[in-house]
């Protein structure tokens, strides 16, 4: 975040069978018989995953390039995310409650705010799995590619990301986000800090000037 060198980020899996398909339950299922030392590690490291994923907030763009399973925590993970391109085999889900658990990182709020109540419920209740068409449909997913496009076509949205003023990806990234907590009228007349520091910078000037003298804009990001 503190690198201003770095306009965007993409999160991925390894390999092509899963982007991330959520905790380990064989391990979880081994340190319920485990020391009350090592069941503490357990809880805290579930702690700091769950702390993440709630305050998830990043002032840039981030993608998620789905490859495969996303599942659970792994599902919270995309939903954080600003924008999701996934594999055709792609699938989705919040199974947690065929294990006895809770999609409890956000995934039991985010997900009826991004596709609404009653198909998140439909979901979330069952732990059914989500295709990646499906998703698509329900506007949870940006994209849906075959598995040897998912490069190229993310790369596709990076690029148009960086053609942008970053500032003003920024801007808008955190006036829409931070806005969806308000009213309308509250979230238009609200300031917001990157607005603010996008509106004094050199770029703010640099776009109009280079459309004027016909030239791709030459950003700063200050």
């Amino acid at each position: 975040e503190a690198d201003e060198d770095i306009w965007l980020t993409v999160i991925t899996g390894a390999g092509e069978r899963a982007f991330c398909a959520g905790a380990d339950l064989k391990q979880r299922a081994r340190e319920q018989d485990a020391s009350p030392e090592q069941q503490n590690e357990w809880r805290r490291l579930q702690s700091e995953t769950r702390h993440i994923i709630e305050r998830w907030y990043h002032p840039k763009p981030i993608i998620a390039m789905v490859n495969g399973f996303a599942l659970g925590g792994g599902l919270e993970v995309a939903m954080a995310c600003d924008i999701i391109i996934a594999a055709d085999h792609s699938e989705f889900g919040l199974p947690e409650p065929r294990r006895g658990l809770i999609a409890g990182s956000a995934g039991v709020h985010r997900l009826p705010r991004q596709i609404g109540l009653k198909p998140a419920m439909g979901y979330m209740l069952t732990g059914r799995h989500m295709s990646a068409e499906r998703a698509f449909q329900l506007g949870l997913v940006n994209e849906v590619v075959p598995a040897g496009q998912l490069l190229e076509t993310t790369e596709g949205y990076v690029r148009d990301i960086l053609s942008c003023a970053p500032l003003s990806v920024r801007a808008t990234k955190e006036a829409t986000m931070r806005g969806l907590d308000y009213s309308l009228s509250t979230a238009y007349y609200t300031p917001y800090e990157s607005e603010q520091v996008r509106q004094k910078s050199e770029d703010t000037l640099e776009g109009p000037r280079a459309f004027a003298e016909k030239r791709d804009p030459i950003w700063k990001g200050r």
